[in-house]
């Protein structure tokens, strides 16, 4: 049997973790500094860990902490990866390690960032007004209501059981999750315009992945699907040449936007212009998507946030329980599940990594 280290109980814990393990692996190590600092002060960062040649044309990124909170099962893949097989990389490639994309939600224990931004919402064309929402803005108060009572959350709860009853369920998740621009408090908001790290993102590829001709790109996520299994979800239809390349390298790939997969078709996700991070490459990517618990338990779960964000006191003494409601949707800390997801990401990578080595 593998034995995975256990999830980190803290952001600081994680990151320490994370560098120890780069370091040990020899990797080259890079600190982005964020502007805010986590809930006991600390400092806020995306650390890049890199291995094999800097000038490497084939080069294969996994990244952790797209949505905040999911980091703590990417971040203890990243680590045990580097721990035990960074050996195994073939010479030639170039493997980075991006830990904790949103490090402001890692540390919070959220999935958004600093300003209640899912990032994988934040990704659209900004030059363009944003996408409207009207069947979002009507149950947008329904979904995060001023009051947190256990009689105010019955009462919305089931006001959104007969929206569900109404439109179906398939439909209600895309009107919920698939990503909204006009309550900054609510749930799924993309926000007014690109946050730091999207800014991050596009600016970092922009010189970090200049000289590649090929790019590889997996992107851990958490929260939805099946307990313990790790669903390939791509960005793209099932028709194009990037889901075809994904689909050739790893086997079982889902189209969210095509409606096979366990997440809505979302709007403004970063794996969605992935090819804009690297035009000059061949870029294919995917997100694992590993589930914990069921959606109501989910959704219950980031409600309650943004509740405790919006109207709450995200340092009072609610905030422990909700954190803790939040992150158990989010980060399984029992040993069997982090047992049964490492094989998936190890499978994962390790294609990744011997298709660069072999082109």
């Amino acid at each position: 049997m593998i034995t995975i280290p256990p999830l980190s109980t803290t952001y600081a814990q994680a990151r320490a973790a994370f560098l120890r393990a780069g370091e040990s692996a020899l990797a080259r190590i890079e600190h982005h500094i964020h502007p805010r600092v986590g809930p006991e002060g600390e400092e806020l960062a995306i650390d890049v860990a890199e291995l094999g040649p800097s000038d490497a044309s084939h080069v294969v990124v996994v990244v952790s902490a797209t949505h905040g909170v999911e980091g703590y099962c990417g971040s203890a893949l990243q680590r045990h990866w580097l721990e035990q097989h960074s050996p195994e990389r073939p010479d030639a490639v170039r493997l980075i390690m991006v830990h904790g994309l949103n490090p402001f939600g890692f540390a919070w224990v959220r999935r958004v960032n600093e300003d209640n931004v899912d990032l994988n919402r934040n990704f659209i064309d900004w030059s363009e007004p944003a996408p409207a929402t009207p069947e979002y803005d009507e149950i947008a108060d329904l979904l995060v209501p001023a009051e947190w009572s256990e009689a105010e959350q019955q009462r919305t709860l089931d006001a959104l059981f007969e929206v569900v009853s109404s439109v179906g369920l398939e439909r209600m998740q895309t009107i919920v999750s698939a990503g909204q621009y006009t309550k900054p408090t609510g749930v799924f908001y993309g926000g007014l315009g690109p946050v730091w790290s999207h800014t991050w993102l596009r600016s970092w590829s922009s010189e970090r992945l200049a000289g590649a001709s090929h790019v590889t790109i997996i992107d851990l996520h958490t929260g939805l699907g099946q307990w313990g299994l790790g669903e390939l979800i791509g960005s793209e239809t099932s028709t194009s040449a990037a889901h075809q390349r994904a689909v050739a390298l790893w086997g079982d790939v889902t189209s969210m936007v095509d409606g096979d997969s366990v997440s809505a078709n979302l709007t403004g996700d970063w794996q969605a212009v992935a090819a804009e991070l690297a035009p000059h490459a061949e870029v294919t990517s995917t997100t694992i998507e590993y589930g914990i618990v069921d959606t109501i338990t989910v959704m219950q779960a980031l409600r309650a946030d943004a509740w405790l964000h919006a109207h709450g006191d995200p340092t009072g003494p609610d905030a422990p329980a909700i954190r803790a409601q939040v992150r158990a949707a989010f980060a399984d800390d029992d040993p069997a599940w982090l047992e049964q997801v490492w094989p998936r990401f190890a499978e994962v990578l390790e294609r990744a990594l011997d298709a660069a080595a072999d082109r």
